[in-house]
């Protein structure tokens, strides 16, 4: 048990070493096409969720956009309508990337998401896979932040 607990800490070390935070520029640690992918996503994050543009965050996706968020339709016309559904309900949404991280073609993205400005939010685990540079599936779990927390860590 302590062989595989060791293990896994080293995986998970080895994981978090090419870890790219929001303000860093891209290491040795990324290939230029994770340095891509990374820029990518971020654009079409900052389209999508604070600028609310569409037609913008629809540039972004490839051909057959997956989503894996039950609530959320594929495609496209998906994204188009959760965006409309976003300007139309909380016009103030705030979404900061707090991390971001690249492994292949996958970026995982940490944010803390404000739908008004009085709100606390929630923490979102955002996962997008890539092909030829284009956003074509999306995970994500999302946890509200308490107003008390059983710990004096941050969420972020």
């Amino acid at each position: 048990m302590k062989q595989l607990s060791a293990a896994l800490a080293a995986l998970s070390l080895a994981c978090a070493v090419p870890a790219m935070a929001q303000d860093a520029p891209a290491t040795a640690t990324h290939s230029a096409q994770e340095a891509a992918n990374l820029a990518t996503v971020r654009a079409f994050y900052e389209a999508a969720l604070n600028q609310q543009d569409a037609d913008l965050a629809a540039s972004y996706l490839g051909p057959n956009y997956v989503q894996h968020n039950p609530t959320a339709q594929d495609g496209e016309a998906g994204l188009r309508g959760f965006v409309g559904w976003l300007a139309a309900n909380f016009p103030d949404n705030e979404s900061r990337i707090v991390r971001a991280f690249a492994d292949g073609d996958h970026v995982i993205l940490h944010v803390h998401t404000r739908r008004t400005p009085d709100q606390r939010g929630n923490a979102i685990m955002e996962i997008f896979r890539l092909e030829s540079g284009k956003i074509v599936e999306h995970w994500d779990v999302i946890q509200a932040v308490p107003e008390q927390a059983a710990n004096t860590n941050t969420m972020f």
